[in-house]
């Protein structure tokens, strides 16, 4: 996972739950590629076949809100997201998705400030996250070294996969 992350904002609003995330009609799916083209569906289903590879979520107050359940965040890396900036997460969605090797940033504000379309640069190791078109620099939340150790690994389960290898 890299330390720096650029990509085209998508904006959603506040409240966004697990259920418009990645709709319960679609559980049943297991191919990740399809699973990827129904996230944000319960929000507009013309997100995901328009969202841009490697594209930064942004959304408001609350995100990831409702279910417990890890399809959201796997929706979300499907559909090509690299990272989820926010006012504020749920907090189980929020270990979900770190868990995932999914980048969430709270930066209180973000919703207000940018745009659809324009390009972030988060630094995730200095926590700060920059409006390319404006040159904005914005103050979020830092990831604890537990959480940037996750995603460097690219999930818990590689993580814990190569510290069993390595105590063999």
């Amino acid at each position: 996972m890299k330390k720096e992350i650029t990509g085209k904002v998508t904006i959603v609003g506040n409240n966004i739950d697990t259920d418009q995330i990645y709709p319960g009609c679609f559980l049943a799916i297991t191919d990740e590629k399809e699973i990827g083209s129904h996230c944000l569906a319960g929000v507009d289903e013309n997100i995901a076949p328009n969202f841009p590879k490697g594209g930064v979520i942004v959304a408001g107050t609350n995100f990831g809100c409702g279910s417990s359940r890890e399809h959201a965040p796997i929706a979300l890396l499907n559909m090509g997201a690299s990272a989820v900036v926010a006012d504020s997460f749920a907090r189980i969605f929020f270990r979900n998705s770190i868990n995932l090797g999914l980048p969430l940033i709270v930066c209180k504000g973000i919703s207000k400030k940018v745009k659809d379309g324009q390009t972030l640069l988060i630094d995730l190791e200095n926590g700060t996250i920059t409006i390319k078109e404006t040159n904005e620099k914005l103050c979020c939340d830092k990831l604890g070294d537990q959480a940037m150790k996750i995603l460097e690994a690219g999930g818990i389960k590689p993580m814990m996969c190569a510290r069993f290898r390595k105590s063999e």
